[in-house]
């Protein structure tokens, strides 16, 4: 059986090399709706851009790749906050659980939402504002479960439901995600990972703020209401691939009873959308003892960086974990911090996140030795 997962995971990266050749249409670039599907809101995996698919690990992969789910090892809850183009007014609120429940089973949840401040109410009389106000918001909920089918092979699927709702009109969608990983090597460390996401329904805008009173052509006295025809649009899927290597920088990591002192990962990642251009990525994680870590990614897509870029970032990214167990029996604590520069404004995105992971017993006593 194992050798059979296997077998499935190369031929599915294989597929999966192939598909960004043919898969995709550029020239619908922008016509996707719902694009806060795209947005990774933990300050962890953004450390590197959300390159992570092959090593994602816990509650964020359910905005990576659902697969790394299954590595949590008992509880861990986590919620972040996130500066979007800081002094826009734009902000992303999330929150997120992951629970084992059973010997290879992980269950999780996670909600995200968008908030765009406060938009003046303007219309045809009034264009410098009515002086009302009304607050755009995004919501998204998903619901994930992850299997590990084997020490080497991880695989899950994710569900969410997706709501938009600006001012008097609205619009609600689902979409599903799919992923595994696969881990190899003498000391496990050489990841692979592919996952699909925003696979899902197209979604429509209706509501009150289509209708209209007008003149009737006829006679100007009477009032008609008009109602302005909407068009469906489809979400932004994409297929995303990529590798990571741990290399062991310590002698005392070749003894698993022993925390690893020094770590270096290198991640590399090629992202092919539906949508928008394609990605292409490199990034590093340097860990003490697996308590600090720092990461940095650089995300390349045709014309960043120029005048014909479709995209604000700048291409880079980085980011900050410090941890502490809280207590002998306690939960290990996380801080998370990622910063991406952007270009057009230039005000960047920062992300901050808080997280507890509670180990079951038998990594509690292994770390403890």
């Amino acid at each position: 059986m194992k050798k059979l997962f296997t077998k499935a995971v190369l031929a599915a990266c294989s597929i999966g090399m192939v598909i960004p050749a043919i898969a995709g249409n550029k020239d619908r670039s922008g016509q996707a709706g719902a694009t806060e599907l795209l947005i990774n809101p933990w300050g962890q995996s953004t450390g590197v851009f959300g390159l992570d698919v092959a090593n994602v690990k816990g509650i964020q992969a359910m905005k990576v790749n659902i697969a790394g789910l299954a590595s949590t090892e008992n509880l861990e809850i986590g919620a972040s906050h996130s500066w979007y183009l800081s002094g826009t007014g734009v902000a992303i609120n999330n929150a997120g659980a992951a629970y084992r429940i059973g010997e290879s089973s992980v269950i999780g949840v996670n909600a995200m939402s968008m908030t765009f401040g406060d938009i003046a109410v303007t219309d045809i009389a009034n264009p410098e504002g009515t002086g009302a106000k009304y607050h755009p918001q995004f919501l998204n909920v998903s619901l994930g479960f992850a299997h590990a089918f084997s020490k080497s092979i991880r695989g899950g699927v994710d569900a969410a439901l997706i709501s938009e709702q600006i001012g008097n009109i609205s619009a609600m969608g689902a979409s599903i995600d799919a992923g595994i990983q696969y881990v190899t090597g003498k000391r496990d460390n050489l990841h692979i990972g592919i996952t699909l996401r925003n696979a899902g329904t197209n979604m429509k805008f209706s509501g009150g703020g289509f209708s209209s009173d007008s003149p009737a052509p006829d006679d100007p006295t009477i009032l008609v209401n008009r109602t302005t025809p909407t068009e469906k649009f489809q979400l932004p899927t994409y297929l995303s691939m990529g590798f990571a290597y741990d290399f062991y920088l310590d002698e005392a990591s070749a003894d698993e009873s022993k925390i690893v002192n020094h770590r270096l990962t290198a991640i590399g990642n090629f992202t092919s959308n539906s949508f928008n251009n394609d990605y292409l990525g490199v990034g590093a994680e340097y860990a003490f003892k697996e308590r600090f870590m720092a990461r940095a990614g650089y995300r390349y897509e045709k014309n960043i960086g120029t005048t014909e870029s479709t995209t604000f970032y700048t291409g880079f990214s980085c980011g900050l974990t410090v941890s502490q167990k809280l207590g002998s029996n306690g939960p290990l604590m996380a801080l998370d911090y990622s910063y991406r520069p952007t270009q057009r404004p230039n005000n960047g995105v920062h992300v901050f996140t808080l997280r507890f992971n509670l180990a079951n017993k038998k990594s509690a006593d292994k770390e403890s030795n």
